[in-house]
């Protein structure tokens, strides 16, 4: 199994939850996060002053599969969440040992 983490643009979950769901992604966990790269934050204007944002909004995906699916989701989500702008994203892909389902106690891919 592999634990595939990617974020990305908060505007582009809704395209990205459906490709996946397209592709046989049964479930996945979505966190809103803040982070930095390549694009550094901006600068805004609130009331007058200028304010540095130094973190930028993203979405951070977490999805499960087995090692079958792995390639195929890896680039289903690169390919729907790219906007050829800086701050596109990253993904990232681990090898998970386990899993559980709590509700039924199956295992592993079982409890995918």
């Amino acid at each position: 199994m592999k634990l595939i983490i990617a974020t990305i643009k908060p505007f582009k979950l809704e395209e990205v939850r459906e490709a996946l769901t397209t592709v046989g992604v049964r479930g996945m966990m979505v966190s809103e996060i803040k982070g930095f790269g390549s694009q550094s934050g901006h600068t805004e204007i609130y009331r007058g002053a200028e304010y540095a944002v130094n973190f930028v909004p993203k979405v951070k995906l977490e999805v499960v599969v087995p090692d079958s699916m792995a390639e195929e989701v890896v680039s289903t989500i690169a390919s729907t969440a790219k906007t050829e702008k800086i701050g596109d994203g990253k993904i990232f892909v681990l090898d998970v040992e386990g899993a559980v389902r709590v509700r039924t106690g199956e295992t592993n891919d079982d409890a995918l």
